[in-house]
C-alpha cells in the first residue's frame, strides 16, 4: 500500500508587486531585499479575497489533473497561518463547501511555514486507516493580510498564494518496504521555546471580564530575524540528517530537494555544509518571496508544470517556521 500524489494544482494571485514597486511604500531598495533574502517580487491577492478562495481554486485545478471530482474526495486537510477566522471555523471546512465536497472530512493544520509538511503527515495517515482512499493537502495563505508594512525587515518577506495536492491510497503499489512510491518517510518536530521569536500580535486573553492591550490594532507579524535565521539553518541540516539516517538514501540518490522558500541565504548557509550543489535544489524565491505553507506546494506544482519532475525521482521537501516547528518529508515522484 502507497499514498500516492495523483494531481496537484496552484492559484497564483495576477498582483505582482516588485521589489523596486514596494520600495516606493516602504523605506527599502530592491539591492537591500535581493542581498538579503534573494527576493525579487511577490503576489498579493486581490481585495476580497482570503485564503479558502485561494486554496479552492487551487484544489480544483489539482482534481482536474487527477481526474477527481469534489464528491470523490474524503478528506480536506488545509495547512495555512491566515485562515479566514482566527481559530474557528476551520478554513478546511469553508473550502470543502466551497468545493461542493460533500463526503469530506475538514481539520486545518497551524503549523506556520511547516504546515504542509505537517499536513502531507496528517493526511497520509489518515489515508492508511479503512474508510478513506482520497485527500485533499493545500497550503493557502494571505500573508500580505498580516504583514506589519511599518516593519520594513519583515513586511518585503512575504507573499500570497496557494498550491494542492490530491492523494490517494493505492492498495495495489508497494509500500515503502517494496521500494514504494508517493510518500515514503516523514520527520516532524517542534521547538515550543522559540514560540515568541515568530509569532502573530494579539490582545492577550488572560482574564475573563477584561482584554489586555490594544484591541484596535489588527494582528501582525512579529518575527527575531537573527534568532529565526540562526533555528532555520540548523532545522534544516538536522532534518536532512534525520531523513537520511531514517531512510538509509544518500544525498546523491536525490533528484530534487525543495525547501521551504523563506529566505535564498538560509538555504545556501545550510547546503554549503553538506556540499550539497544548487542546481540539486529548486528554488522560486525571486518571484514568490515567501508564501509560508503554501511555498513548497506551490514549488512543487510549478516544478510539475515544467517537466522537472520525472515519474520515479526521489525529493526531499523540508520546511521551518512558527511554533516553532521543522522537519521534512521523501516522495517518490
Amino acid at each position: 500500500m502507497s499514498i500516492v500524489i495523483s494531481g496537484t494544482g496552484a492559484f497564483i494571485p495576477e498582483n505582482r508587486v516588485s521589489n523596486e514597486e514596494l520600495a516606493a511604500r516602504v523605506d527599502t531598495t530592491d539591492e537591500w531585499i535581493r542581498s538579503h533574502t534573494g527576493i525579487g517580487a511577490r503576489r498579493f491577492a486581490a481585495d476580497g479575497l482570503v485564503s479558502s478562495d485561494l486554496g479552492a481554486a487551487a484544489a480544483r485545478v489539482a482534481l482536474e489533473r487527477a481526474g477527481k471530482k469534489p464528491e470523490d474526495v474524503d478528506l480536506i486537510v488545509v495547512a495555512t497561518a491566515t485562515p479566514d477566522y482566527f481559530a474557528f471555523p476551520s478554513t478546511a471546512c469553508i473550502v470543502q463547501d466551497k468545493l461542493g465536497a460533500a463526503n469530506a472530512a475538514a481539520l486545518d493544520i497551524n503549523a506556520g511555514c511547516t504546515g504542509f509538511i505537517y499536513a502531507l503527515d496528517v493526511a497520509g495517515s489518515m489515508l492508511a486507516a479503512p474508510g478513506r482512499r482520497t485527500a485533499l493537502v493545500i497550503g493557502a495563505e494571505t500573508l500580505s493580510r498580516i504583514a506589519d508594512w511599518g516593519d520594513r525587515a519583515t513586511c518585503v518577506l512575504f507573499g500570497d498564494g496557494a498550491a494542492a495536492f490530491v492523494l490517494e491510497r493505492d492498495d495495489n503499489a508497494p509500500g515503502v518496504a517494496g521500494g514504494g512510491s508517493g510518500l515514503l518517510f516523514s520527520w516532524l518536530r517542534a521547538k515550543g521555546s522559540g514560540a515568541k521569536s515568530l509569532y502573530l500580535s494579539q490582545p492577550e486573553r488572560t482574564k475573563t471580564f477584561e482584554r489586555v492591550g490594544d484591541c484596535g490594532k489588527p494582528p501582525a507579524i512579529i518575527m527575531d530575524g537573527k534568532s529565526v535565521y540562526m533555528f532555520a539553518v540548523k532545522a534544516i541540516t538536522d532534518t536532512i540528517e534525520a531523513l537520511l539516517a531514517e531512510s538509509g538514501y544518500a544525498l546523491g540518490d536525490f533528484k530534487w530537494i525543495v525547501p521551504h522558500q523563506a529566505n535564498l541565504r538560509i538555504v545556501q548557509a545550510a547546503a554549503k555544509r553538506f556540499g550539497i550543489a544548487d542546481e540539486q535544489i529548486f528554488m522560486n524565491i525571486e518571484e514568490y518571496a515567501n508564501t509560508s505553507a503554501a511555498s513548497i506546494p506551490i514549488a512543487m506544482n510549478e516544478m510539475a508544470e515544467k517537466g522537472l519532475l520525472k515519474k520515479g525521482d526521489l525529493v526531499m521537501a523540508m520546511g521551518f517556521g512558527a511554533g516553532l516547528t521543522y522537519g521534512g518529508a521523501i516522495i517518490r515522484w
